[in-house]
């Protein structure tokens, strides 16, 4: 391949000196079209940031050895290889755009990194369907990345067939390296790298061309590996991904200023959309041990692992979800032209979307209502329209700017680490897809599935709940989690549900029998006939036990030797207050005040406040009481006209109380709203995330001066026991506050450091855990010593397993999700209280949350 060249072939453009400079010729790896590198639609590629060369628009499938070489990378993805020729060229080719995002899939290599292979040997297999559907280009592209080896580039044109000569190259004279002018090592701190699919060609590229600038040799180090920052090929071969921790290592003259900009580049992503920076462990230790526990996976064919997203069981056959593809066109009319089918698309789906949000909200239900809520909001998002209206602007149809804006920034969310953001990515394809339907014209497709219709899906969309098929009684999802907004409807809709679904979910057959489980997040695969007429005789007896205890309501929730404990409600809104009485609530222990405030894009004003909390008090009358929650958001619940400054920890950061005294006239709004209502009812309030006492002491004087300025009666005021810093000083509360409630599921994943919507962590981060069971009880105990009492409003508050035990401990009230009140007040009458007792300190001593499990089950029914 490498040959001289007669200075008298040469063009006139050529230079003489170069006439006898050593050439290569690379033959194409595809059949297809050739094209400039320069319009490649990826300035990257196009402005030969990751260096000059050629692109192929390709009519083969296999990716062929363009010259003899070395495999020096091969990326983890598959769709990148790179090969080193004898002549020290680094060829990058690069199978379309945007790949790194499938993960691998349609991709299948035949080599691998340190394999000799010669011209026309097969490197890669790729489904161009798959790949043409799934990306957004399939040109591939073929660069010399280190193009300072090359004095001219002679591309050719026009089609050709793989292993037809492509790309004439001239090579330079070979010449020593710049001496390193003198001057110190500096290295910087460590980095961690917020792009979504780490450091793959286009983020590499941008941080090359940056380390060029420099006249001091800089490298990149990711773990006890190091790589020359000017070498793509070197850069990429570290195979960096999101969240890895990396450092900049600098010597010069110039290393210094090397180091801030070229440090500062990467924290901010190197300009790729979607990258997040984050903050560097302040260990750098700690960091590298935290990988989460893998997720559970099931040793039995016949069982399938996941996490419970709603309670129950269910009987019945499998049945594939039946996905609407829609194709567009790229190109349209004018920019103006379908600037305005976008806005007037978006426009239409705001009305659809708000028909919706109102349908849920007339059913009492505020969580399902918040959830279209929130819909309407990803439609206003400046950012989301922005990019799409650039695209338009370039000359793109509104529908193919909208599909290609919407599932990139669907596809951002899905990579977060942060899980409860991750899992928002099916909101964004949800309403991205409403907005592609009206754009196109095309009508959702009502869906009807047999009778005892178990779905399974790689995920579900809130607008896919909203209509599902009433023959549906349960669904699996390999995506999702505990805290998915599917989740939560299918728990408003009674519906067994599992979500981090082991993915071979996907390759049953349609109408396979099976058993879902969603209390345990097992789905049994083939069970025999007996097993599934067990399974319903057993729903049968619950059903006949849910009438019995349904009965028996309102008697008190006595235990055999007479100890009285109190059985209240959460609810989130005065709809609820009216149904938590008729199923038998003696109260309500949790109001959710944030629930008033999510419905909305502004606001609540001081009288509104006061309408609604008065109305929950009459709805409950004088003798039930009603705890009403100070505005809890923050964290996992954001409200878009109270913004909260980007946070690297939320839910360490502003939520609760301190949302609160940081905009005083927000809380004292609310506080004055339910002094007004006291009046109407008996009403207690109570501050969230207090872990200070001096900031409880704060909470009640603003409390006092509203009071005060009010002219009304005092009224209780407590806390939530949230933070294991209130439990650990409980007693010092007790003396000041007259109540408390835990909040066990925050209480939970602050003692365990678990994110307790973390579709991975979520089986680990469970509230019977003898660490959070120790605290709760150091509350109770405090409270009892002070003659207060202490209540649980928390998930556990409805676990059967759990109720003997906070009997145990001291605890005197439980609040409980609505439907669970009756079987809780059956259950407590069943039980003695030195049986309890005897439980708890069994529960304390144990090891582990499921030892704990294993003290106690629910009598059979």
């Amino acid at each position: 391949m490498t040959y001289t060249i007669p200075s008298a072939q040469n063009s006139s453009a050529q230079s003489t000196d170069a006439a006898t400079h050593a050439a290569v010729s690379l033959v194409a790896p595809l059949s297809g079209r050739l094209v400039s590198i320069e319009r490649v639609p990826d300035p990257v590629f196009a402005e030969k940031m990751v260096g000059d060369g050629i692109s192929i628009d390709p009519t083969s499938q296999t990716l062929l050895a363009p010259c003899n070489g070395e495999v020096i990378q091969l990326h983890p993805s598959c769709h990148a290889v790179t090969i080193k020729s004898a002549e020290g060229l680094e060829v990058l080719m690069h199978i379309g755009l945007d790949t790194v995002t499938l993960r691998g899939q349609g991709f299948k290599p035949h080599v691998k990194v340190g394999d000799r292979v010669r011209t026309g040997d097969p490197l890669i297999d790729f489904d161009a369907d798959y790949v043409a559907l799934n990306a957004r280009s399939l040109l591939t592209q073929i660069v010399i990345t280190n193009s300072d080896l090359v004095a001219q580039f002679s591309p050719y044109s026009g089609n050709v067939t793989a292993g037809d000569v492509m790309l004439d190259l001239v090579l330079a004279d070979a010449a020593s390296e710049a001496t390193v002018q003198a001057g110190a090592t500096v290295t910087s701190e460590p980095i961690i790298i917020p792009n979504p699919t780490g450091l793959h060609a286009r983020p590499a590229a941008v941080l090359v061309n940056l380390a060029k600038k420099y006249q001091s040799t800089v490298r990149l180090k990711r773990g006890d590996k190091e790589v020359s920052a000017r070498s793509i090929v070197g850069i990429m071969g570290l195979e960096v991904g999101h969240g890895d921790k990396v450092q900049l290592i600098a010597t010069g003259a110039d290393a210094e200023a090397a180091i801030a900009e070229l440090s500062e580049a990467l924290r901010s992503g190197l300009g790729e959309e979607g990258a997040k920076p984050i903050a560097a462990p302040a260990s750098v230790a700690q960091a590298d041990n935290q990988a989460p526990p893998p997720r559970p996976r099931s040793e039995d064919p016949n069982v399938l692992l996941g996490v419970s997203a709603s309670p129950g069981v269910a009987v019945g056959n499998i049945h594939h979800v039946q996905q609407q593809e829609i194709a567009v066109t790229e190109t349209g009319g004018t920019p103006n032209e379908e600037r305005r089918k976008l806005e007037q698309a978006l426009g239409q789906a705001k009305r659809e979307i708000e028909a919706l949000r109102a349908n849920v909200h007339k059913q009492g239900d505020p969580k399902k209502a918040a959830i279209f809520a929130a819909h309407q909001e990803l439609l206003e998002d400046p950012e989301i329209t922005d990019m799409a209206t650039s695209a338009i602007d370039k000359g793109r149809s509104a529908a193919f700017a909208w599909k290609q804006t919407y599932t990139a920034q669907a596809e951002t969310l899905s990579k977060l680490k942060n899980a409860l953001l991750a899992e928002r990515a099916t909101d964004m394809r949800d309403v991205g897809g409403r907005v592609l339907r009206i754009l196109t014209g095309v009508q959702a497709k009502t869906v009807s599935y047999p009778p005892n219709t178990i779905l399974v899906a790689e995920d579900l969309t809130p607008s896919d709940m909203a209509t599902l098929d009433r023959n549906v009684i349960g669904f699996a999802t390999v995506a999702g989690g505990a805290t998915s907004h599917v989740a939560i409807l299918a728990r408003a809709m009674d519906i067994p549900a599992m979500a981090g679904t082991e993915g071979r979910v996907l390759d049953l057959p349609d109408n396979m029998p099976v058993i879902l489980d969603g209390s345990k997040g097992r789905l049994r695969l083939n069970p025999s006939q007996d097993e599934m007429e067990q399974v319903r005789h057993k729903q049968v007896k619950i059903k006949a036990k849910r009438e019995r205890d349904l009965a028996t309501k309102d008697e008190p929730a006595l235990t055999t030797d007479g100890h009285r404990m109190e059985i209240v409600a959460n609810i989130g809104n005065p709809e609820e207050a009216e149904k938590a009485v008729q199923f038998g609530a003696e109260g309500v222990g949790l109001m959710r005040s944030e629930f008033v405030f999510m419905e909305r894009s502004a606001a609540p004003s001081e009288d509104e406040q006061t309408e609604l909390y008065s109305r929950a008090a009459k709805l409950l009358g004088p003798s039930r009481s009603l705890i009403i929650r100070t505005l809890d958001v923050g964290g996992d619940k954001p409200l878009s006209y109270l913004p909260i400054p980007h946070e690297e920890n939320p839910f360490l950061g502003e939520r609760g109380i301190r949302i609160g005294f940081d905009r005083p006239e927000v809380l004292r709004t609310q506080l004055r709203a339910i002094l007004r209502a006291s009046k109407l009812g008996n009403i207690k309030v109570m501050f969230p995330m207090i872990a200070r006492l001096e900031e409880f002491h704060m909470a009640k004087g603003m409390l006092e001066e509203e009071r005060q300025k009010l002219g009304v009666a005092p009224i209780p005021t407590g806390i939530m026991v949230e933070v294991p810093a209130a439990a650990v000083i409980a007693d010092q509360f007790a003396q000041v506050a007259d109540f408390f409630s835990v909040g066990t599921n925050d209480l939970t994943q602050y003692t365990l450091a678990m994110d307790r919507g973390h579709p991975k962590l979520a089986p680990y981060c469970d509230g019977l855990n003898p660490a959070v069971l120790k605290l709760i009880g150091m509350a109770a105990e405090a409270a009892n010593r002070h003659g207060k009492w202490c209540g649980i409003c928390g998930g556990i508050g409805s676990d059967p397993q759990a109720v003997p035990i906070l009997i145990g401990l001291g605890v005197k009230e439980l609040s409980c999700s609505i439907p669970a009140i009756p079987s809780i007040k059956a259950q407590v009458r069943e039980l003695s209280l030195p049986e309890c007792q005897r439980l708890a300190q069994q529960a304390i001593s144990a090891n582990t949350a499921d030892e704990v499990r294993a003290l106690y089950s629910p009598p059979e029914l």
